[in-house]
């Protein structure tokens, strides 16, 4: 065994020193972790999934899984951090915290710290640039003629902004603090104005009009699934057809082959929140017990983290009249998984900004909020989250001034100092809901004899686990998820069927009944009428003629909750 790796969490790996610390890992605790390539990229890197469980107690597609991914937007590192954290936490924990241990002992996690890592190689370049998703260039191939290309023209290894004096400009300088910009009021003049656009290139300037190019890599893989997929014109970056992106169907293709996932959750930046489904329908249109299922998991991981838990219809709009649809209309509407998206990170509140609307904060709020976050720049950032303004000579523009926001180390992930804080909010939540996953447990196997070699057999199996077997009724009316698979395997010898042993009733293959959890359907202070007092059970039986002391093995199999094998000796 190899020593133990002793992760960063304060900066971003490159994609090489990426893979080589997955590989320390998967080196160091060989009965806990694997790493695998799911797929390529759309430049040929490998996307690695990250496989912990304990081999000792079973392989990981029999077992119950929970997964977690990262950095399907390019510049949302934190999010890859985020995933590593958890899978530091998990391979020390073993052995030592009760919770992990069960969880890793029972069921298996499996973590993509990094689904674009071409976006994200970009992003982290010596002169960066912040795309949305994947380097592929789209929808056209070809790239600009003219107009301003955002990236770093100072070399300066950021992309901030550039400020022009005009006296037709929108923005003016603080009155309360001269190196923050804010807008013009309506109906203000005989100011001092300015212009401000994105740090870039022109080109064909004609001295007079700046428009500001759209990035030639317009893909935005989380939109490119394929529950409620849309073209360009309804949804921008969603690519030319569903999964047509290399990243995304590598991560369907994974989930689909591996049944045995219940529960998702996907790391994104920033906003400092949770966010459940569904993306496409109000909470009335929700079926009901999904809908509690949810509110109580946001709930808890509300408590847990310390972010807010809130529906992606009600609160979390681009625009109001529109809808975004992506990993979690998929995982949930699609493949009725329990999923989750979480905005890892928030410089508003980090501010000290409170009661601010998720996204209508970005088209309009108080001055006071702007100086509250230059105050948390200069204190507890050394005052490089906000650069002060500078003048530069710009080979089109002549002279400007660079600065202010640096979005990639400060807004759009968390600073240096703080990024293994916000990592550390999520684990416990995590874990929580991995050991509330299904898990299909053997009660007993029974033999009877019914004649001198006839038998009646039976294999009785159960679900401990919190949540049904099926996990959501969006599961059972999509029709994704069997009952419960009961299977008699009969003895072979050289290859084919023993002709002593033959089925005399039932089934070889069954399906049983879907299993709930142990979750109360209605508290003690509910009205209880008829009903199921034993809903997490069921039994499989078969009657065979075969000779005294033969061995049959048996299995009982659910998708989500694992699987449980058994061998009886016909005596």
């Amino acid at each position: 065994m190899s020593a133990t790796p002793h992760p960063r969490f304060d900066i971003f790996y490159r994609y090489d020193a990426l893979t080589q610390l997955l590989t320390d890992y998967a080196a160091a605790y060989p009965g806990l972790v694997s790493v695998a390539s799911i797929g390529k990229s759309h430049e040929g890197r490998d996307i690695w999934v990250v496989v912990v469980t304990n081999a000792a107690t079973g392989i990981d597609t029999d077992k119950p899984a929970f997964w977690a991914d990262g950095n399907i937007h390019a510049a949302e590192l934190c999010a890859s951090t985020a995933c590593l954290y958890y899978l530091h936490q998990l391979v020390t924990g073993h052995g030592s915290d009760r919770q992990i241990t069960q969880l890793l002992d029972t069921r298996v996690v499996y973590l993509c710290p990094r689904l674009n890592p071409d976006g994200a190689e970009l992003a982290l370049a010596d002169r960066p640039r912040h795309i949305r998703s994947s380097t592929r260039r789209y929808p056209y191939e070809e790239a600009a003629v003219d107009g301003l290309t955002v990236e770093d023209i100072d070399g300066d290894g950021r992309v901030l902004m550039m400020r022009i004096p005009d006296p037709h400009g929108g923005y003016k300088c603080s009155a309360l603090d001269p190196r923050m910009m804010v807008a013009r009021e309506p109906g203000e003049f005989g100011g001092e104005y300015y212009r401000v656009m994105p740090e870039g290139t022109l080109q064909q300037y004609d001295g007079l009009t700046v428009k500001v190019n759209p990035d030639a890599e317009g893909l935005d893989l989380n939109r490119n699934f394929p529950s409620q997929w849309r073209q360009e014109h309804e949804q921008p970056g969603a690519g030319p057809y569903p999964t047509s992106e290399p990243e995304v169907r590598a991560m369907v293709d994974f989930i689909t082959n591996h049944p045995n996932i219940g529960t998702v959750i996907s790391f994104h930046t920033h906003s400092g929140v949770i966010l459940r489904p569904m993306g496409t329908h109000s909470d009335d249109d929700m079926i009901p017990e999904d809908l509690w299922s949810f509110k109580r998991f946001s709930a808890l991981g509300a408590k847990l983290t310390g972010y807010p838990a809130v529906s992606a219809w009600h609160e979390f709009k681009y625009h109001p009249k529109e809808i975004i649809t992506g990993t979690q209309d998929w995982a949930y509407e699609h493949l009725g998984m329990l999923f989750w998206t979480v905005e890892i990170w928030s410089p508003n509140a980090e501010a000290g900004i409170t009661g601010y609307p998720w996204i209508d904060w970005y088209r309009e709020h108080p001055v006071a909020d702007d100086l509250k976050l230059l105050k948390w720049s200069d204190e507890q950032c050394g005052g490089q989250a906000y650069a002060a303004w500078r003048p530069f000579q710009h080979p089109q523009l002549g002279a400007v001034e660079i600065g202010g926001w640096d979005h990639q180390n400060y807004w759009r992930n968390p600073p240096p100092h703080l990024r293994e804080r916000e990592a550390a909010r999520f684990p416990a939540w995590m874990t929580q809901v991995a050991l509330s996953l299904p898990k299909l447990e053997l009660l007993r196997t029974e033999v009877r004899a019914l004649g001198p070699d006839t038998w009646r057999v039976r294999l009785a199996v159960a679900n401990s686990g919190w949540l049904p077997c099926y996990i959501s009724k969006r599961a059972l009316e999509r029709k994704v998820v069997r009952g419960v698979m009961f299977e008699l395997h009969l003895p072979e010898i050289n290859g084919s069927p023993d002709p002593a042993v033959s089925l005399v009733s039932g089934k070889l293959r069954h399906e049983g009944p879907q299993l709930e959890g142990h979750a109360p359907d209605v508290s003690l202070l509910g009205r209880y009428g008829a009903h199921n007092a034993t809903p997490d059970r069921a039994v499989g039986e078969w009657v065979v003629r075969a000779p005294q002391g033969t061995r049959l093995a048996l299995t009982a199999r659910a998708d989500r909750a694992g699987i449980v094998r058994a061998e009886v000796s016909l005596d």
